[in-house]
């Protein structure tokens, strides 16, 4: 989980390429739009999918094809929308959430690591992990979710979101609500670029290289060396340009 943030330094870039771009938190995010985490039904994943389709159309593009960009759960959510919602995308771009099927094909491998990588998706389903998470000034949440190269002044736009008890518990309800993000999502017909960080700890190669298989017929791929999971912290004009370039092969 992240937030807003993420996008930071790809919303003026876009805006100077004469886009107009919408970074909204997510569902539980803000203390706006929480429905009550101990109900899951509130964050099942059709909700989510719809969640992103109703922003589009508060924002003016109700009749209007779009872009959709995501990162991780928002990537989830993105696959979800290109799948249900196809006619509404000029374009898909995601970040390390590889295609839910071929992630779900990766678990299953039988001497795979996906599963030792998706560890955390585990230890998310336990009541007692938002308490854990933020011990002793968040130290886990610091450590343990993003841990892997995210710049400190990143880390603590993040944790203005998550360090509130009540938004991480609604954060944790995705996981909670969606057990496995393996959602039943089939071959994905929107131009789509993924962009997959080589030394990712939560995202493998099987999973990676394999969402080319469910997209047709306009995929790219790029991997992004030395970059882990959270590519928009690490590796921000990287992948902002890489954004850009996916959009303009793709006019509205």
């Amino acid at each position: 989980p992240e937030s807003r943030h993420s996008w930071r330094a790809a919303l003026p870039a876009l805006a100077a390429a004469g886009y107009r771009a919408v970074a909204p938190d997510q569902r539980g995010y803000s203390v706006g739009a929480r429905p009550d985490p101990g109900d899951l039904s509130n964050y099942a994943f059709d909700k989510l999918v719809a969640d992103a389709v109703e922003i589009a159309a508060a924002a003016g593009y109700g009749g209007k094809r779009f872009h959709l960009v995501g990162h991780d759960w928002g990537g989830q959510v993105s696959w979800g929308v290109a799948s249900t919602h196809p006619d509404r995308l000029a374009s898909l771009t995601v970040l390390s959430r590889p295609h839910p099927a071929s992630f779900r094909r990766a678990l299953a491998k039988e001497g795979g690591d996906q599963k030792h990588r998706s560890r955390h998706h585990r230890a998310f389903l336990d009541p007692e992990t938002g308490g854990l998470l933020l011990a002793d000034n968040a130290r886990r949440l610091r450590d343990g979710l993003f841990g892997q190269g995210v710049p400190a002044a990143a880390l603590d736009e993040h944790l203005s979101v998550l360090g509130n008890p009540a938004a991480l518990e609604a954060a944790l309800a995705w996981y909670r609500a969606n057990k496995g993000l393996a959602a039943d999502i089939g071959t994905v017909a929107v131009p789509t670029l993924y962009i997959w960080g080589d030394v990712d700890a939560t995202v493998g190669p099987d999973a990676a290289y394999g969402t080319a298989e469910f997209v047709a017929p306009s995929f790219a791929m790029e991997v992004l060396p030395n970059v882990g999971h959270f590519v928009m912290d690490q590796a921000p004009a990287k992948a902002t340009d890489l954004i850009l370039a996916h959009l303009r092969k793709h006019p509205v």
